[in-house]
């Protein structure tokens, strides 16, 4: 049951919540703590990392337990997007696109230097080599 002139939680009918990137902190109210620009990339995730990395071929290696048909699996593709919970990638050849859950995910391999930024990390490393 809704509060009275609005949403669960007290959003008013037709309010538009905040916006919220992936990883950011909410308050109770539904306040979004953001991340100064500079200190987005303060934790490093696999999803970050990715995302770095758009438009990159690499081979991910899963993992399914309980599977009688598949226990393991490797799915080969560019990186079309990454979420907390998840990584899109085609496979340009058959035009297939593919949504991993990285619940699964083991690791992921590239034959071309990332694209990495991590605190106290000058420069970048993996590229120009």
């Amino acid at each position: 049951m809704g509060m009275p002139g609005g949403m669960p939680g007290g959003m008013p009918m037709g309010a538009v919540p905040p916006q919220v990137t992936s990883g950011s902190p909410m308050g109770p109210a539904g306040t979004v703590y953001q991340a100064p620009p500079q200190q987005q990339f303060e934790q490093s995730y696999v999803e970050n990392i990715l995302r770095l990395n758009l438009g990159k071929t690499g081979t991910f290696y899963m993992t399914y337990e309980n599977n009688s048909q598949w226990n393991a699996k490797i799915f080969t593709g560019v990186i079309e997007a990454a979420g907390r919970d998840h990584i899109i990638i085609s496979d340009r050849s058959t035009g297939q696109r593919i949504l991993l859950l990285t619940l699964n995910l083991d690791y992921i391999t590239f034959n071309e230097p990332l694209i990495y930024q991590y605190p106290g990390v000058i420069g970048n490393p993996g590229q120009g080599r």
